[in-house]
């Protein structure tokens, strides 16, 4: 049987513009599909319009072509795709995996898990309470042990009964969560190797659980270090990470490639697309650094976006 060409994707959210913590995760993808002559592809996942903010997907993308990564194909935008994730929900519910929840997260919180953690207590697994109406759908989990081997992390296992919970396919807005979005994005455009945030860890076990339940193909995980800054924080819009700019694209992405320990030739003589040229020729996933977090560099060394 041949091997299935490698594609990947780099999927951000239109929360805002790239900062440098998202350009690492799409300099690390773009890298690991094109060392290996594979396809890179680019997914919006404008899901959650309340934190969504105007003209963010098209900063992203404009980012994304002066940083000169190219993608195969057009954009999928998941706002386009609800008929998809509907029929996704439709073979659960068919199968018996869906019940209705009534719960809200207060209710949830209030359990009292001694680590404060919201893992859903099973509630209304069995039937809604009397009087309760069903605000969210949620999936059936079970306590069977559920492995990812990620190839830069390692073995990570999780049993879903006791780190989540049954957890939330449909939300109480009617929004489809991500968990579902992202799986069944990734079986339609046929994505074989997943390189993203370590912060996405801890959820990929939940993903590969309904990969089973809809008979989807596991891709293959590679979980980069998440940026952080100097107090440990995420670098995201709510920690006020300054944004990408594209007027200092070589230096940038010079200090993205020596963030995940690929560091160019020492010098300025390289333009970007030798830049480009030598990092994928030189990627090296055996020197990644295997760890969750990495601080990132200050912001005076990347500067903020130029206007457009």
């Amino acid at each position: 049987m041949p091997e299935r060409i490698y594609r990947g994707r780099f999927a951000p959210s239109p929360t805002g513009p790239l900062h440098f913590g998202s350009l690492v995760a799409a300099v690390g993808s773009y890298l690991d599909a094109r060392s290996r002559q594979g396809e890179w592809l680019v997914r919006m996942e404008d899901l959650d319009p309340p934190r969504e903010v105007a003209g963010a997907a098209d900063r992203i993308l404009y980012t994304l072509e002066n940083f000169g990564m190219q993608w195969d194909g057009p954009v999928l935008y998941q706002s386009q795709r609800t008929d998809d994730y509907r029929a996704a929900l439709a073979q659960l519910e068919s199968a018996g995996h869906l019940f209705g929840c009534a719960c809200t997260r207060r209710e949830i919180a209030d359990t009292g898990n001694p680590d404060g953690s919201l893992v859903y207590p099973g509630t209304c697994r069995n039937g809604l309470p009397p009087g309760r109406k069903a605000r969210a759908l949620r999936v059936r989990v079970n306590d069977t042990p559920l492995i990812v081997q990620d190839a830069l992390q390692g073995t990570l296992r999780q049993v879903l009964a006791h780190a989540v919970g049954d957890f939330v396919l449909r939300r109480a807005d009617g929004l489809f969560a991500y968990q579902l979005a992202v799986v069944v994005d990734d079986a339609t455009q046929g994505i074989t190797h997943v390189v993203r945030g370590a912060d996405l860890l801890e959820c990929t076990p939940r993903q590969v659980y309904l990969q089973q339940l809809l008979e989807y193909p596991t891709p293959a995980y590679l979980h980069l270090p998440v940026a952080v800054n100097a107090e440990q924080e995420k670098l995201s819009k709510q920690t006020v990470a300054p944004d990408i700019c594209v007027a200092n694209k070589v230096h940038t992405l010079r200090l993205a490639l020596a963030f995940l320990d690929q560091p160019p030739p020492p010098g300025d003589d390289l333009s970007l697309a030798e830049l480009w040229q030598w990092a994928i020729a030189h990627w090296d996933r055996a020197v990644l650094p295997a760890r969750r977090t990495r601080q990132a560099p200050t912001p005076l060394q990347y500067g903020s976006i130029a206007p457009l």
